[in-house]
């Protein structure tokens, strides 16, 4: 568990340095470059619309660990459109709060309970 919550937390540090690395040189408006990308059909928009995929199931999964009460749906918005920003700290947190059980981890504790 300790590899997995370096992991997590190396791999926040290189996003972030590398998000603001590039909003600083591409400005920050992100969404019509993401959605032009699509819009032209090319491999760029291929890797977008899949990554879309990713997050919308990030905020599902994020939804339902949480039983889809209001506060589950709102961290499932921010997963969607927090992306890996939202992912990494929240596995971070859920992990450390959960004692490293895996399987509460994934399915929320009274689900791993059950």
């Amino acid at each position: 568990m300790t590899a997995f919550r370096i992991l997590l937390a190396l791999m926040f540090a290189v996003l972030i340095v590398y998000t603001l690395t590039v909003g600083l040189a591409h400005g920050w408006n992100l969404l019509p470059v993401f959605f032009g990308d699509m819009a032209a059909m090319t491999w760029p928009g291929q890797f977008n619309l899949d990554f879309l995929g990713f997050l919308i199931l990030s905020g599902l999964w994020t939804a339902w660990r949480h039983h889809f009460t209001l506060a589950g749906l709102g961290l499932g918005v921010v997963a969607v459109f927090g992306g890996m920003a939202f992912l990494l700290p929240y596995l971070l947190i859920v992990s450390l709060r959960n004692k490293g059980d895996m399987k509460a981890i994934m399915m929320g504790q009274a689900r791993a309970s059950a």
